[in-house]
This record gives structure tokens, C-alpha cells and sequence, in this order.
């Protein structure tokens, strides 16, 4: 895959672009058209990361004693590349901006990785929908750029020239700042690349053998030296289709359908290539580092606490499949293409984009309810919300409240100035934010007890069986506060 003895990768991409530009530009405004299908985008920790843009406007104008923002060197980019663009456009224009260039980061840098012999026009659908897919829809945006920005490197880095690869590795404090696992990924994968490259492919397997060494060393390290959380979910869910599965089980019809496609069209495309020259190395790599991946997924936990911070690096296991979904995607991109392969790919992805169109307009509705609901207080009110997903969801939408509150009211249980982990943090005496982890988990599961520091406040809730249909009401000292709530069976 090294392009020593051709022309640079730069090279090639540039006269690429020159060739092709309507081509991308095209495919470019459709791939961003589900940022602009509803009127708010709705990605679940999105909410919170603009609510907490306009927090530091306030706390900048002096306006929210007890908050303040803290310097951080990771998971901040999103965050400041919203807060900058909020100053130039409004918060929303900075919104739909902001999450359309972290789309075309993540897409176009997975295009890149998946271009191995030809650029991969033909899995465009899937690798839309791994764009979309569950990563995206959590919001996860710091994460969700900085494996954009490892993906385009290493496609450098695999198919560049020396040079090429030392400038690979360039956009690394960028990586950083947006999350530190997009830069543990791209040493680890250029690492596995360079060895196999350099070994012949018959001793790959030892290559193999010993990165599954080292993570299974990495599992018994960390089960020694922290505290651990394990996946409650079968692991055997976590292919990387899982990234499919959104807001309800009818998602299961687009997981199953593109795990049958992936491996079924991958086994055709062996058994009429087996005699070519080159199949078999093409497919190597690429696979070997599904598998691995795939073994981290297995043998690393979901959560990792470390000392010192009140929350765990959380959800590792279904953070780690955008890896294994875009694998896949390169895996197939070494298939010769055939008209059936886009065919499918396009049947799959508008199946999951219809179901996609439809839960995000219902959140789009409740989102609008959230709005109404708290125009009926008087403004600068606490508010607290618990509001759970329908049944069968992998994807929070409590952060609805977060977004309507921005310029009106305080979401009083947002997570994030709690953690440390992000930009805004509650100081112990403030009167706009619960200051520990503890009570804001428990607020969203709505089992708080409401203190008397807490009042006024007021619950939004789930008040139907629908779990569609929203109330607000005002909190006493003592009870619960999602005392009323009735919430979707799970």
C-alpha cells in the first residue's frame, strides 16, 4: 500500500479533487442533509455542549457566580469551535455549522482510509450511515472529530511516502484537544501497519498474534490498576453494525441486513478474484486490524475511573465500533465493484434513514414541547428534566431540555460542570447547577430528593404512556423528583 516509488499522496489527492469536485461537493451536500432535515439537530449530548457554550458566555459577562470555566487541554475542540462560531453567527447557525464540518471531517476522512486501490464511490450509502450511526447520534462530537482527523492520517500514513508519513502525524495536538483515544488509535494502527509491512505476509500471523498479546496484557493491567465497569450488553452485538442500532429494535432490520451483505458480497468477491494477483494482500490488513479492534471491544472495559476525576471515560465498548464500522467499509472498498454492491448498500441506508427522518422529528417535537413548557416560567428559573428514550433506544435525548433552556432558564441537573471533564465547571455555592456526579445521575434516572438549597426548581416529565408527551410542575422539599413521571416500558 506504500506509494514510495510513485507519485506523493498529496499529489494524487489533489489531482483527485481537480478531477472530481462536483463529484464531492455533490455527495458532500448529501451526506450533510440530515444536519438540515429538521429544524434542530438532534444528537444527544449536542444540547449540552451548546447549553454549555452559552454558560461561558455568561460566565465570561460576570453573569453566573459559582461557575467557571476551567483550561483543559482534551475533549474541547468541539466546544471551542462552537463557542467561536457562536460569536460570529447565533448559537443555532453555530450549531448547524459546527456539526456539519465535524460530519464532513468523519465521512471524508473514512472515505480516505477505505480508498486502498480506488476511491470507494460504490459504499458511499454505508459509509454514510456509519457517519450517522450511534457515535454521531450521542453526540460524542469531540471523539467522533478527532477519529475523523485519525482516519484521513492514516490513510496518509499508509499509502504515503516517507515524508508523508512524518506529516501524518501533524494534526496530532488537534486529535488531542478534540479527545486523546483518535491519537491512541492512529499510533496503535500506524504502528501494526509498519511491522507488517516490513515482515512478509506469511509471518503477519505472528504480527497478529502478538497486538492480541498486548491487549490481552492491557486487560489484566487494567483490571489491576483501576476501577472497571463492565458492558451489560452481549459483546457479541458489538460488530460494528451495532452502530445501526439507534432508537428502537426495528433498527435490527439494517443491522442484520448489513451483516449479511458485508461478509456474504466480501466471500463472493473472494472465490471470482481467488487466482488474481494481489487479492489476498489487499484483504490482509485491512481485516487483521477489524480483528484486533474486535478483540479490544472483547477484552477492554466499558468504563475506566481514574483517580482524581468523579467520572469514568464511559461507553469505550460502543465508542470503539465507529472503528470497526469504518474497518468494515475498507474491507469492502477491496472488492471490485458491481452495480448490485451499490444497489444494496443504497436499499440498506434509505431504510435507516427513513427510520432515522421519523425519531429525530418525534425529539424535533418534544424538543418544541420543552420550549412551550418552560416559556410559561418566569425567566432565569431552575429547571430540572427526566426524560427517558423510547423502548429499545441506545441513545439518550434528556438533553432536549438543555438546548430549549439556552437564553431562558438554567438546566439546573446538566451533567457536565459536574465531571471536570469539560470546560464549565460548578463551583460547591452556585445557584445555576448541581455540583456533584452523584445527583445529577440520579435527577435523570428521577430518583433525586429534592433539597431545600434546590427550590424554586421545577420537573419537566414524561406524562404520557407514549413517554411523547411532556408537563412541567413545580418541586417541594423531599420528594422525588420525577414523582409523576410515567415513562415508555424498557
Amino acid at each position: 500500500m506504500r506509494n514510495d516509488a510513485g507519485a506523493p499522496a498529496l499529489a494524487q489527492v489533489a489531482a483527485f479533487v481537480r478531477e472530481h469536485w462536483f463529484k464531492l461537493l455533490a455527495t458532500s451536500a448529501l451526506v450533510l442533509a440530515p444536519c438540515f432535515w429538521h429544524r434542530r439537530i438532534e444528537a444527544g449530548d449536542l444540547g449540552s455542549h451548546l447549553y454549555n457554550v452559552w454558560l461561558a458566555h455568561l460566565i465570561e459577562r460576570g453573569q453566573a457566580p459559582g461557575l467557571v470555566i476551567s483550561p483543559l487541554w482534551t475533549n474541547v475542540l468541539f466546544d471551542h469551535l462552537l463557542a467561536g462560531l457562536a460569536k460570529i453567527f447565533t448559537i443555532h447557525g453555530a450549531e448547524k455549522i459546527a456539526v456539519s464540518l465535524a460530519v464532513l471531517i468523519f465521512f471524508w476522512g473514512a472515505f480516505a482510509l477505505a480508498a486502498a486501490r480506488r476511491a470507494p464511490w460504490f459504499i458511499i450509502p454505508l459509509l454514510a450511515m456509519v457517519t450517522y450511526g450511534w457515535t454521531f447520534e450521542m453526540g460524542f462530537f469531540n471523539y467522533y472529530i478527532s477519529l475523523g482527523l485519525s482516519f484521513s492520517c492514516l490513510a496518509l500514513f499508509w499509502r504515503g511516502n516517507r515524508f508523508e508519513r512524518l506529516l501524518a502525524f501533524v494534526p496530532a495536538p488537534l486529535m488531542v484537544l478534540a479527545h486523546p483515544l483518535g491519537l491512541v488509535w492512529l499510533v496503535a494502527a500506524t504502528l501494526y501497519i509498519a511491522v507488517a509491512e516490513a515482515v512478509p505476509q506469511r509471518r503477519q500471523i505472528l504480527l497478529f498474534l502478538v497486538a492480541a498479546g498486548v491487549l490481552l496484557l492491557s486487560y489484566f493491567y487494567l483490571q489491576r490498576h483501576f476501577v472497571v465497569d463492565v458492558e451489560e450488553n452481549p459483546l457479541y452485538i458489538f460488530t460494528g453494525a451495532d452502530q445501526f442500532l439507534l432508537f428502537g429494535a426495528r433498527y435490527k432490520i439494517v443491522q442484520t441486513a448489513a451483516l449479511i451483505f458485508v461478509p456474504a458480497s466480501i466471500l463472493w468477491d473472494v472465490i471470482r478474484r481467488r487466482r488474481e494477483p494481489g487479492v489476498w494482500t489487499a484483504y490482509a490488513v485491512p481485516l487483521q486490524l477489524y480483528l484486533l479492534v474486535e478483540l479490544g471491544v472483547i477484552l477492554l472495559p466499558d468504563g475506566i475511573r481514574f483517580p482524581g476525576h468523579p467520572a469514568a471515560l464511559a461507553l469505550l465498548t460502543e465508542r470503539i465500533t465507529s472503528i470497526s464500522a469504518v474497518l468494515l467499509c475498507c474491507l469492502l472498498a477491496v472488492m471490485k465493484p458491481r452495480k448490485w454492491h451499490l444497489a444494496w448498500l443504497s436499499a440498506i441506508a434509505a431504510v435507516f434513514f427513513w427510520f432515522l427522518y421519523q425519531d429525530t422529528a418525534i425529539l424535533n417535537r418534544m424538543e418544541a414541547q420543552v420550549e412551550r413548557v418552560v416559556a410559561t416560567l418566569p425567566p432565569g428559573q431552575r429547571v430540572l428534566g427526566t426524560i427517558k428514550p423510547p423502548a429499545g433506544s441506545r441513545v439518550l435525548i434528556q438533553h432536549v431540555l438543555d438546548r430549549a433552556c439556552i437564553g431562558y432558564c438554567f438546566s439546573y441537573g446538566n451533567y457536565e460542570p459536574t465531571t471536570g471533564m469539560f470546560h464549565v465547571r460548578a463551583l460547591r455555592e452556585n445557584s445555576y447547577n448541581m455540583t456533584d456526579g452523584d445527583s445529577t445521575a440520579s435527577m435523570e434516572d428521577g430518583s433525586y430528593e429534592v433539597q431545600a438549597r434546590d427550590l424554586p426548581a421545577f420537573q419537566i416529565y414524561q406524562c404520557s404512556l407514549t413517554g411523547t408527551d411532556l408537563c412541567i410542575r413545580p418541586l417541594e422539599e423531599g420528594e422525588d423528583n420525577d414523582r409523576l413521571g410515567i415513562h415508555p416500558p424498557k
